[in-house]
């Protein structure tokens, strides 16, 4: 099998890294940079262990698109905060994010560009969204997705190349391997099509964290089962509207009742396939830094010499 294409939810990664480490990991003017020493480990980490050929780092050009919100404003409206949007995240409506990570932000994606590593983003879409397009038109090599959002499960795949996510809830070391099979296994979905099954159980179970209501009284449980036995969400539906023996009574009735909820929920739900792309020239592991010298200088400047150097070492052991 080739060496996989691995794809990062670049801020699933750097979230995490800032909420594991303390803030007392400061550069030398006393700037917190916990969560850029995590991140690079955590990458240094990757490569080490997955001996990637290819890897970009997703980044969100909106992490909260004017296409998701027109379909449901509730969309991630918890998590909108009166302050100015950090790079890489967006110019619309800015997320709350902690204010000492907002500044970190900046100095990862020197880091990133110095050692010659692929980032990519979409205008007017997430991550997620990158991910998914990627993930959909690689036709040579196996895919490997790094996140800590169980929403990109929705993207693995068995053919014509695979697609797998390593879940990164616990940690990079606690990874957690989902592929089809697995998926079927957690959440009782058919393996065929594991990955639409899975959004499609998604958007009937809903997701407070999104701001998404789902269907009420059809918890995980009932979603998968209605899924597997009907087929999909579409076939689910019709089912229901003509009042089907396969649809109980109870679920009929919440399924209706939910109706304009359920027509915005694909639009919402589901990644996107085809957007936008852009990116770095090449999305090729370098074995050497493509700049070293600033690289250097921003070892330096951030006090993150340790971590640079892991990160150069994992380049190098790939020549």
């Amino acid at each position: 099998m080739n060496a996989p294409l691995v794809l990062l939810d670049s801020a699933s990664l750097w979230f995490r890294s800032f909420h594991a480490l303390p803030e007392s990991l400061t550069a030398p003017d006393g700037t917190p940079v916990n969560a850029v020493r995590g991140f690079v480990d955590t990458v240094s980490r990757i490569v080490t262990d997955r001996r990637p050929a290819r890897l970009v780092c997703c980044l969100d050009a909106d992490w909260r698109p004017e296409f998701r919100v027109r379909a449901l404003p509730s969309y991630k409206t918890h998590r909108v905060a009166e302050q100015a949007p950090h790079e890489g995240c967006g110019a619309g409506s800015a997320e709350a994010v902690p204010d000492t990570l907002s500044p970190q932000v900046p100095v990862i994606l020197d880091v990133l560009a110095a050692a010659g590593l692929a980032t990519a983003e979409a205008e007017g879409f997430e991550a997620d969204d990158v991910i998914g397009t990627l993930a959909a038109r690689e036709d040579r090599d196996p895919v490997e997705i790094v996140t800590g959002d169980r929403d990109l499960f929705q993207a693995v795949r068995a053919e014509p190349t695979q697609v797998v996510v390593l879940y990164v809830g616990r940690g990079w070391l606690k990874r957690e391997r989902i592929g089809p099979g697995e998926l079927a296994t957690r959440y009782g979905i058919p393996e065929e099509g594991a990955g639409t099954a899975y959004a499609e159980m998604a958007m009937l179970r809903g997701d407070p964290s999104d701001g998404l209501p789902g269907v009420p009284g059809i918890g995980e449980k009932t979603a998968a089962k209605l899924i597997t036995s009907l087929g999909s969400l579409a076939a689910l539906r019709a089912a229901a509207e003509r009042g089907a023996a396969e649809v109980p009574t109870r679920a009929r009735t919440a399924l209706l009742g939910a109706a304009d909820y359920l027509d915005a929920a694909p639009t919402v739900v589901k990644v996107a396939l085809d957007a936008p792309v852009v990116g770095s020239d090449s999305d090729l592991v370098p074995s050497r830094p493509a700049d070293p010298a600033r690289l250097a200088e921003l070892a330096d400047r951030w006090g993150i010499g340790s971590s640079i150097e892991r990160l150069t070492r994992a380049l190098a052991a790939r020549d």
